[in-house]
């Protein structure tokens, strides 16, 4: 099925232009597609985020976690095995929203606000017909102008400020805009923030059934970032798996990637356990900094309760954005817009490592890693409690690769990406394996919802869009064209060309400059043959480089 055909089948009347740097402002074309009977055919968007979800914690993509509306989702829809993030949260989120590179956004590594020369998905779809909505963490601008319903979303509940909040306090999160009264309201009693994130999913799912408009709904949950927090209630079952450990999980996962089609060669391996990145305070690596993550067996058995209890409150965590997913799909089916609504599932960067082995509790990067026994260990990841859960679940949680967030190995930049339509694609279930990016999302979503990228927004003449629509692999057999695709931060660094992936890495207890690997053939950068063609090493570092100027790309800070 050509291009055209298949968007017709969605119900498109025309296809919109390909996107190629940048499109036409938005102007008539854009007025005349808000008609009710136009609008109606334009598939409403759910795009859900992860915060520090690992690569292959679903249960659609191998994991253990009990994810079973997600999973549904996948059997019906698409899942890519290489779509690739921004390496942490902010400069991941902001990629998403705008199609652009981090440092064109003005947020190149972490912090800072969005800069008025680019547009949000909120802005763009906004302009062109239809209702947005955000739900979750922000994080990509706090201050006045640079806030939710200032970057053109029309209605907000979360949290605007910092990476992470407690998800036991209410207090923490905010509706705007401002002097907008709260539909839901709740006390410490009955307040757990990532069930609030769904349940105003769900509010504003009414809200937007009674206008004549499509809607773009945008739900970012903090879960399962640092502080891990889930009811005692949600976290029980799950221990029996994680006392197994992350050396027989890691295993078994590996194994289901196989079954399930994932690993599609002899060329995929299970990395070794991996490196537990360099501290100048030791401490705060848990006795570890350089060093390989300790085996499970190595670990006394009070150390490994506790480590089982961190991991099985992380997977908790997930079951509750899992089960609000589900909550969301039979709204969708009630109000009758399951069919023409695409849902996109996926995570900001690859599983947090932050900072050692045995996770961390209180301030991060204080030091302190306390070891909970007995009955304290029941109260672990409720009220009152600040844990993280360390570095040798987040391994198991990147499943096969090396590293993890903050680095541009597979680990730190490879995220699960689920997409479902049922009017818009017509062979499911199956795997797509081209390289792609965060920044395509934006281009993506526009092209199904014939919404136009502008040249100008609010006075500021945009960026051109910098990712490509994936249309081309809704259908079946479709690839994109050719591409090189590079990443940046904090002076981890990669590129992606054909065949090639070079990737630099940080904090290592030996400096290790430009790796090279045939990633077609090692998926998991498991041999550098940067020797064997220092030709192509060259090549690539100058691409790099000339994308890095290009592109605003900075090295600041060693994190």
């Amino acid at each position: 099925m050509n291009r055209r055909k298949f968007l017709q089948r969605a119900g498109f009347a025309a296809v919109a232009a390909p996107f190629a740097g940048h499109i036409n402002a938005f102007g008539a074309n854009s007025a005349n597609i808000s008609g009710a009977a136009e609008a109606a055919k334009r598939p409403n968007i759910l795009l859900v985020l992860f915060d520090d979800l690992g690569y292959s914690d679903l249960g659609c993509y191998g994991g253990e976690l009990p994810t079973p509306n997600i999973d549904k989702l996948a059997e019906s829809g698409l899942r890519y095995t290489h779509m690739t993030n921004s390496a942490r949260c902010c400069p991941s989120r902001a990629s998403l929203l705008t199609g652009l590179h981090p440092g064109q956004t003005g947020i190149p590594n972490f912090g800072g606000s969005l800069v008025d020369n680019c547009v949000t998905l909120g802005e763009a779809l906004g302009k062109s017909g239809y209702q947005t909505y955000h739900v979750g963490k922000w994080h990509v601008g706090a201050k006045e102008g640079t806030r939710p319903t200032d970057r053109g979303f029309d209605e907000f509940y979360g949290f605007y400020r910092g990476y992470a909040q407690d998800q036991w306090e209410p207090d923490k999160y905010h509706r705007l805009p401002e002097g907008r009264k709260p539909e839901i309201t709740y006390d410490k009693e009955n307040f757990y923030a990532t069930d609030a994130f769904n349940d105003y999913t769900l509010e504003f799912l009414d809200q937007a059934k009674k206008k004549d408009k499509p809607w773009f709904m945008y739900l970012a949950h903090s879960s399962p970032h640092f502080p891990v927090q889930a009811p005692y209630e949600s976290v029980k079952p799950l221990l029996d798996t994680y006392r197994k450990g992350w050396d027989k999980l890691r295993e078994q996962r590996f194994e289901r990637q196989k079954e399930i089609g994932l690993v599609n060669h002899d060329g995929w391996k299970l990395t070794d356990r991996s490196l537990v990145p360099v501290e100048n305070n030791n401490k705060i690596a848990n006795g570890y900094s350089g060093e390989p993550n300790p085996s499970w067996d190595s670990l006394p058995e009070d150390r490994q309760e506790d480590l089982a209890h961190r991991m099985a409150i992380y997977a908790a965590m997930v079951k509750h954005v899992d089960e609000g997913i589900g909550k969301i799909v039979q709204k969708l089916k009630d109000q009758g817009e399951y069919e023409n609504t695409i849902i996109m599932v996926l995570s900001d960067n690859g599983a947090c490592y932050e900072w050692g082995p045995f996770g961390f509790d209180g301030r991060s990067r204080a030091g302190i890693t306390k070891l909970h026994k007995g009955e304290e260990l029941k109260k672990m990841g409720g009220p009152g409690t600040h844990h993280a859960y360390g570095s040798a679940w987040a391994n198991l949680c990147n499943t096969p690769f090396r590293l993890y967030k903050h680095f541009t190995h597979q680990g730190g930049i490879v995220t699960p990406f689920i997409v479902h339509w049922p009017a818009g694609l017509n062979s499911t279930d199956r795997w797509v394996r081209d390289y792609t990016h965060i920044i395509d999302v934006m281009p993506t979503l526009l092209d199904v919802a014939k919404a136009k990228y502008p040249r100008v927004y609010n006075g500021s003449r945009i960026q051109p869009m910098e990712g490509v629509s994936l249309t081309k692999t809704f259908e079946p057999g479709g690839k994109l064209e050719p591409r090189t695709l590079c990443y940046n931060h904090q002076k981890a660094r990669a590129i992606i060309k054909g065949k090639w992936k070079m990737v630099w890495g940080k904090r290592f207890p030996e400096p290790i400059e430009w790796e090279l690997y045939d990633i077609e053939k090692d998926p998991c950068e498991t041999e550098n043959v940067a020797d064997k063609h220092p030709e192509v090493v060259k090549s690539l570092s100058n691409e790099w480089q000339r994308w890095k100027v290009r592109t605003k790309a900075q090295s600041r800070g060693n994190k």
